[in-house]
């Protein structure tokens, strides 16, 4: 029997008793109705897992006996930053979803000409806070211990003129002069730039380039963005991490 999975956004020590997040404890005790005793693992992202028991359900509540501390799954050996330009609502879920089960490390959301999404300050701490849940749930899902950060959204201008390099820096192009399952080899930190919807406009990818950002194809189809950041994130593992 598999165990439930849950995250909890606060570190977590070994013989200490502690309540569940509202919607960690809604699905423990409304949607999947376990009971007191049930065991559990809960984990805070950090890279560990820890075997629990539900002590009690009190209304609403779930509190739990945080138990003993256990490795959680390696991660791969590609530390990968996603720069993601922020799609309509389900899509950007689903491409966050994802990303998080082929073990992306940084998740940068970007607003870029193109961009259909618009976002005022408000809306974009709103929407960091349910790109985090989304994240989360993806690591309860698919067994990872080490949540992937997610950061606040900016304008792609500002991303390429101030944020510092953190490796290896790629962006697809459907145009771009090399493919790339052709590349022979890639660094252990790479930095993956995804267009909107509309594609990044010329002078975006000129200023891409110029920030070392060297343009790359996937084949001869031109995908959604949805699916262009989760097909490039599968070659890269697949070719040089840990899906193998």
């Amino acid at each position: 029997m598999r165990l439930i999975r849950v995250f909890v956004d606060q570190p977590l020590q070994p013989e200490r008793d502690l309540l569940l997040p509202e919607a960690a404890a809604y699905h423990v005790a409304r949607v999947l109705r376990l009971r007191a005793g049930a065991p559990l693992v809960a984990f805070d992202g950090r890279g560990s897992d820890f075997q629990c028991e539900i002590l009690a359900l009190e209304g609403d509540k779930v509190r739990i006996r945080v138990g003993r501390r256990v490795p959680g799954l390696p991660e791969s050996p590609l530390r990968i930053t996603l720069v993601q330009a922020i799609s309509r609502s389900e899509r950007m879920d689903w491409t966050l979803q994802k990303a998080t089960e082929l073990g992306v490390s940084i998740i940068v959301p970007v607003l870029s000409a193109r961009s259909v999404v618009r976002l005022d300050e408000p809306q974009a701490a709103k929407k960091l806070r349910h790109w985090q849940a989304i994240v989360a749930g993806a690591c309860e899902q698919c067994g990872r211990s080490v949540a992937p950060e997610v950061r606040s959204p900016l304008e792609l201008g500002s991303y390429l003129a101030g944020s510092p390099r953190e490796g290896q820096r790629l962006v697809l192009n459907p145009s771009g002069p090399a493919a790339l399952a052709g590349l022979t080899s890639v660094g252990a930190r790479i930095e993956l730039l995804i267009g909107p919807e509309g594609g990044l406009e010329d002078g975006e990818l000129e200023r891409a380039t110029q920030a070392g950002f060297a343009p790359v194809r996937l084949g001869p189809r031109v995908l959604r963005t949805e699916t262009a950041g989760i097909v490039a994130l599968t070659v890269l593992q697949a070719m040089w991490g840990d899906l193998q």
